[in-house]
């Protein structure tokens, strides 16, 4: 068999099996929602169906272009995998989402780690890459750079994220009538008033978002550290995380937040986490 129809058959392999973890976690947990019209669970069903199959695609690839193998892997795709499509989105979900019902926001935690880890396994065995490999032994010189250096592009990434965060923020999600209402918001007028209403009214914000920022670049690590690809692949494949696997949870529905309350924050996300990852795999592959 052709090695093309191989890699179909792989992914769409990994995409059941990641849609099995779905169900098996949900069920579990009790997570399934009111039965409503026959149409609308069908139309759930296809979107997590496409979900499962964007998430598996990218991180086939992932997988496929690591020089990481057997257990390590595993535990860096369970890791990378919970970490971007559960943990760094239900922090801001604590945060924000106040119409949860009580004791939803710690299955939902639960939850994705039940998916991540069997996930992460399933995965690398998948992709054929369960044994180790002794041509991938080389020396391996990622991220290894003097303390000044470290100090220099995390401070620099931080800061981009902060601003990233709050410029899309605002210019998508934030003049975008369906939000406002949903967060029982006002449009200041411009970027630079809605800052001084942050400011004045959430000062804990901004370093929470620095906190996120350092997260994410925690996330990023083990990425970069296990690519083969050169500067720009690894770049593209922590875009590809943070902007696309991470944000394919908002085409889920649900029934605490409106449709175009997600669509306006999954083309705010996804386009300002797709710029911090190029920047991020970008900056930090780079030699010192």
């Amino acid at each position: 068999m052709k090695p093309a129809a191989v890699l179909v058959l792989r992914v769409a392999a990994l995409t059941l099996a990641l849609f099995a973890c779905f169900a098996v976690a949900g069920a579990s947990l009790r997570m399934q929602q009111e039965p409503g019209p026959p149409g609308d669970a069908a139309r759930a069903g296809l979107a997590l169906l496409v979900v499962c199959f964007v998430n598996s695609a990218v991180m086939a690839w992932v997988i496929l272009r690591s020089r990481w193998r057997g257990g390590r892997l595993m535990l860096a795709i369970a890791l990378v995998y919970y970490g971007v499509t559960t943990f760094m989105a239900q922090i801001e979900s604590a945060v924000f989402i106040t119409r949860l019902p009580p004791g939803m926001l710690p299955r939902l935690f639960l939850m994705g780690g039940m998916i991540a880890i069997p996930f992460g396994v399933v995965a690398v065995l998948v992709m054929g890459k369960r044994s180790a490999d002794a041509s991938d032994r080389g020396a391996n010189t990622r991220l290894i750079m003097p303390p000044g250096a470290w100090v220099r592009k995390v401070g620099l990434l931080a800061a981009t994220y902060v601003v990233l965060y709050f410029t899309f923020g605002y210019f998508i999600a934030w003049r975008t009538p369906a939000v406002l209402a949903y967060y029982s918001g006002i449009d200041e007028g411009s970027v630079l008033a809605h800052m001084r209403a942050v400011v004045r009214d959430m000062p804990w914000l901004i370093p929470f978002q620095v906190l996120r920022a350092l997260l994410w670049i925690a996330l990023a690590l083990p990425v970069i550290r296990m690519m083969k690809g050169g500067r720009g692949e690894t770049a593209l494949a922590v875009a590809a995380l943070f902007g696309i696997v991470m944000n394919t949870q908002l085409l889920l529905p649900n029934p605490y937040m409106p449709e175009a309350v997600r669509m306006a924050h999954l083309v705010e996300t996804a386009s300002s986490n797709w710029l911090f990852g190029m920047l991020t795999g970008w900056l930090l592959t780079a030699r010192d």
